[in-house]
């Protein structure tokens, strides 16, 4: 083997080991075929199949028959963690003003995991987005946005939620959510996805009368919200506020009457570690 080659193999195997080690390959995913790894990396098998060796002999990969190459069951990546299950996910839905950040933030602090809330990670990117389609950064009803724009801004928060339960990290997810929770088949694809990654789902939807909701988006002054408050009378008969998900689900109340929603918080996480 020359030189090249040598520094090829060696290289090809550094880059698997750290897909391995941050767990974009997972302990018991099934590695392409030596061909289809050689066109990937634009070598031939020889490369391929000395980097293999490699992570052979480091136990970050096993052969087994009939199956090929796989991740070793025990090259789990990054530094050993406490455990006390499998990561959750914990979708946290409602209408705008109905406090479902709050309440998500209410999770994190409590439960010490991530914070993933829709118009923290996506609004900028968002509203210069609509600004450069000819539209506004307060547009949330248009065409414009309901077809190009937010199916984008969804699939942003889906793969920050991937990322990171794919590390073992539990996540708060909060968003509207209202499409997505009417629909049985989302719910279903998105737990089958988070099954894969090795985590569980936990759906909870706020639910708030209009008055609460009123005065709490007034009182935050979003331009997102700028449309709902101009046209209140409209937008209040558009909400069904007894909706509930098409999925195992926690209604959270947060009305004047309502139990505090760090009681609320508290309770749904308790059961979760039960």
């Amino acid at each position: 083997m020359d030189a090249t080659e040598e520094a090829r193999h060696r290289q090809i195997a550094r880059e698997l080991r750290n897909e391995i080690e941050a767990g974009r390959l997972r302990p018991g995913q099934r590695l392409p075929s030596t061909r289809a790894l050689a066109e990937q990396f634009g070598t031939s098998v020889a490369p391929i199949n000395d980097a293999m060796a490699i992570l052979e002999r480091d136990g970050l990969v096993v052969t087994r028959p009939r199956s090929g190459r796989i991740v070793s069951e025990t090259a789990a990546p990054g530094a050993p963690r406490r455990r006390t299950g499998r990561p959750q996910a914990i979708y946290v839905g409602g209408y705008a003003g109905s406090g479902k950040t709050e309440f998500g933030r209410t999770l994190a602090r409590l439960s010490g995991w991530a914070m993933l809330d829709k118009d923290t990670l996506t609004r900028n990117v968002v509203d210069m987005a609509l600004t450069q389609l000819g539209s506004n950064a307060s547009d949330r009803e248009s065409d414009l946005y309901l077809t190009q724009v937010r199916p984008v801004e969804y699939e942003c928060l889906a793969a920050a939620v991937r990322e990171n339960v794919g590390c073992g990290v539990s996540v708060i997810v909060t968003a509207p959510f209202i499409k997505e929770f009417g629909s049985e088949a989302w719910f279903r694809r998105t737990a089958v996805e988070l099954d894969t990654l090795g985590a569980d789902m936990t759906v909870a939807w706020i639910r708030c009368g209009p008055d609460s909701m009123h005065s709490y988006i007034t009182r935050r002054g979003a331009a997102r919200d700028s449309w709902k408050l101009a046209h209140w009378d409209e937008y209040v008969p558009a909400m069904d506020l007894e909706f509930s998900p098409a999925w195992e689900h926690t209604i959270v109340t947060n009305d004047v009457d309502s139990a505090p929603l760090r009681e609320q918080a508290q309770a749904l996480i308790k059961s979760l570690r039960d």
